[in-house]
């Protein structure tokens, strides 16, 4: 696979998962939303909830799960820490989520997967 390939399957996955989130009740505040620190795939609400959510595109939901390694995470963190204070607000729940694409199945949202 290309990386413009995977670059286009990598923004279809995240418009599913947008998707996904809004079928749920969650507004879509940013996508692909860059930091100097990392960039955090979706940034979404649902109430007093504020999720920095990561998008994982894989063949099967094991590859899926072994991509989101604590690094990739870690990169996250910074990036919503520094989003954080555009978007949250007093009293907010903020917290990382992930959601898996993985093709014939449908989205799976993890909540709070980063505890650092």
């Amino acid at each position: 696979m290309t990386r413009q390939q995977a670059e286009r399957g990598g923004r279809r996955a995240e418009r599913i998962a947008a998707w996904w989130l809004r079928l749920k009740g969650w507004r879509i505040l940013a996508m692909r939303a860059r930091t100097p620190v990392g960039e955090v795939d979706i940034v979404a609400r649902r109430g007093r909830t504020l999720a920095f959510v990561e998008v994982k595109a894989r063949a099967g939901e094991a590859e899926a799960a072994q991509s989101l390694d604590e690094w990739r995470l870690r990169r996250v963190a910074r990036a919503a820490e520094a989003l954080a204070a555009r978007h949250a607000r007093p009293g907010d729940t903020i917290r990382i989520d992930a959601i898996f694409i993985v093709p014939g199945r449908l989205p799976r949202h993890l909540e709070n997967v980063w505890h650092g």
